[in-house]
């Protein structure tokens, strides 16, 4: 059983900048971030797989979001910059430590972070 510790999210104004952390209790294939806003359904926003470091974002956050990992520390960041109101949401972290957290359900959550962007 893999344990997911997130760290950062909070409120910021639009065009700012946030860092999320996740650092897992154990080796991960893939490690990444999903996000759900109020209404609507969770959405996977980023994700790396540990072994090559190979990244894949959702659409609307490619050249604003960057997703990195540590592999001597288990730990992934998603960096995220020229925020705007709507990445408004909770953001778990997610892993799983056999498949590819984009195209399967994740066996692994965070408890959430939240992330507000005011306008």
């Amino acid at each position: 059983q893999v344990q997911l510790v997130e760290s950062g999210g909070g409120l910021v104004q639009a065009g700012g900048s946030l860092r999320l952390s996740c650092a897992a209790s154990g080796r991960t294939f893939s490690m990444g971030w999903f996000r759900q806003a109020p209404g609507k359904e969770r959405e996977f926003v980023a994700g790396v797989l540990m072994s090559t470091g190979y990244t894949s974002y959702t659409d609307s956050v490619k050249g604003r979001f960057t997703i990195s990992r540590d592999n001597s520390k288990n730990t992934v960041y998603l960096q995220m910059n020229s925020l705007k109101p709507e990445d408004t949401a909770v953001y778990y972290c997610a892993a799983d430590d056999h498949t590819w957290i984009k195209v399967n359900t994740p066996r692994y959550w965070g408890q959430g972070t939240q992330v507000t962007v005011s306008s």
